[in-house]
């Protein structure tokens, strides 16, 4: 199993999901395509959701193959039979699954949608599948992985950063909306109870 360096993919206003947007895969092993997201709050089952499809080309329509409606349903496709199975765990923000005896034709694109109210904003993330008939050969990358790890670091503490900032801002604005119907509220109170003292 080949990965390519991971990327973040933030879309929408709500939340953020996460994916590689390349992933190599040697033909007849297993590959987890891995998704994750962040999200402001806490995961409810009753209410979360989450797809994933496939796309075999770019203009092809999306197959949907594996869905979260409280519970796992897998999407029994031809194409893959029962070679699907989730190893994710939502409650974790994590929707991974892993593809076992990878074949050619699973080559494609697979998107990995997720909606966690109250966030109003379905994430998105696609992952570029591709399947290699021989491993390619070895070469020495521990300068690469050195450098991806402290890239991803940086990135990883930059997300968290961004999403508590963002929370935070979200939560604050909810208040001030209260409080400015509540004053509205009470303005409409008081000119209703005290008569006009200027005239007598």
């Amino acid at each position: 199993l080949l990965l390519s360096v991971p990327a973040a993919a933030p879309t929408g206003l709500g939340m953020e999901v996460m994916a590689p947007t390349t992933i190599n895969a040697l033909n007849g092993t297993s590959v987890k395509l891995s998704c994750t997201f962040n999200s402001c709050y806490k995961v409810e089952n009753k209410q979360f959701s989450l797809n994933w499809t496939y796309q075999e080309c770019k203009n092809c329509s999306e197959e949907l193959f594996l869905q979260f409606r409280m519970k796992i349903m897998n999407k029994q496709l031809d194409r893959f039979g029962n070679r699907v199975e989730f190893t994710g765990n939502p409650t974790k923000y994590d929707v991974s699954f892993t593809l076992n005896n990878v074949q050619l034709e699973d080559e494609g694109t697979y998107n990995c949608y997720v909606l966690n109210p109250p966030d109003r904003q379905r994430g998105h993330a696609s992952i570029s599948l591709k399947v290699l008939t021989k491993e390619p050969p070895k070469r020495d990358s521990t300068v690469a992985v050195i450098v991806g790890a402290s890239v991803g670091g940086f990135l990883a503490v930059v997300i968290l950063v961004l999403m508590v900032v963002k929370c935070v801002r979200r939560k604050k604005q909810q208040r001030l909306n209260t409080d400015d119907q509540k004053t509205e509220e009470e303005g409409k109170t008081d000119g209703e109870g005290n008569p006009d003292e200027g005239t007598k």
